[in-house]
């Protein structure tokens, strides 16, 4: 890994917290216990449908910025929920989105996909399970590790 790595996500991970100051972040450390318990949050994956394709979380479903018009039904204002992207960005946004429409327990998973690639946690293709992430751009693939 590079020595610069670590210092990138610091500052990515600050940027986002400094643009999305109202947003609840959810470590991935954190997701992977809650995952584990009987109620375990509505998983939100903020990508394209192109990056959805290649690998999500398990049971992830897709939004985009207009995300009511892509769930099978609308999620009731208490649900707790995890939204995710590539980075934490994008995820941001559609968090703040949510809270502003009254979901109270909803968070950004810090890092998102790729910390949690990074880490080895479980990524899926539909329902097979797979290693690879999509890279967002040639920019932000730097901060995958190669599997």
């Amino acid at each position: 890994m590079s020595p610069l790595k670590p210092l990138a996500w610091a500052i990515v991970k600050q940027l986002i917290r400094w643009r999305f100051p109202t947003v609840q972040f959810l470590s991935t450390q954190e997701l992977a216990a809650w995952l584990e318990q009987p109620s375990p949050p509505l998983l939100l994956d903020a990508r394209t449908p192109e990056e959805y394709h290649v690998s999500h979380l398990a049971q992830a479903q897709l939004v985009t910025a207009d995300w009511q018009t892509h769930l099978e039904a609308v999620p009731p204002k208490q649900t707790p929920i995890v939204v995710y992207c590539s980075v934490g960005y994008r995820s941001a946004q559609v968090t703040q989105q949510l809270q502003q429409q009254g979901y109270s327990q909803v968070f950004n998973l810090e890092g998102s996909i790729f910390q949690w690639a990074n880490e080895h946690r479980p990524l899926y293709q539909a329902d097979r399970r797979v290693q690879t992430v999509h890279p967002y751009n040639q920019y932000w693939q730097w901060l995958l590790d190669k599997p």
